[in-house]
């Protein structure tokens, strides 16, 4: 059964079960709950909805929870991983993405229980094996955090 949403032919969002089969991240480290508004390989915006329950939270911090900045990083190269994997899938490549470096890291409000982060990707350029991804992490319109994902794209073991 496909779980993605598609209008004329195209992939406009993804569902939970869709991207456990796209990535192999699995609890506690997969960071998206669902992609939405998906454009080829070209943006999305993937959705994190950030509960209390979560492990982080007994650590970072117990009085004051505080989302941590490196995993809202993960989230957005989870997101632009995603849709490259199934854009790639759809074309006959079975592929894994792996975080090459991360540029213009900016981290302007924190996020915590209760928030819904959405993960807004756009593609900057990709070139055979090596995609670049600009990112930004908004809460209740408000950008959080930024950045500039490098992403290397390797053809899967199978």
């Amino acid at each position: 059964m496909n779980d993605s949403m598609i209008e004329n032919g195209e992939l406009t969002a993804m569902s939970l079960a869709e991207i456990l089969k796209s990535l192999p991240h699995r609890y506690p480290f997969l960071m998206i709950d669902k992609i939405i508004r998906i454009n080829g390989d070209e943006s999305a915006v993937g959705v994190k909805n950030v509960t209390y329950n979560e492990p982080m939270f007994q650590g970072h911090f117990p009085e004051n929870p505080i989302f941590p900045g490196v995993l809202i990083i993960e989230g957005m190269a989870q997101t632009a991983g995603a849709i490259v994997i199934k854009h790639d899938s759809g074309v006959g490549k079975k592929n894994v993405v792996l975080m090459l470096g991360i540029d213009k890291a900016k981290f302007r409000k924190p996020a915590g229980p209760g928030d819904t982060i959405e993960f807004h990707i756009a593609k900057i350029q990709r070139r055979r094996n090596v995609g670049r991804y600009k990112a930004e992490a908004i809460v209740n319109g408000v950008v959080i955090a930024e950045a500039e994902i490098a992403a290397m794209i390797i053809e899967a073991n199978s």
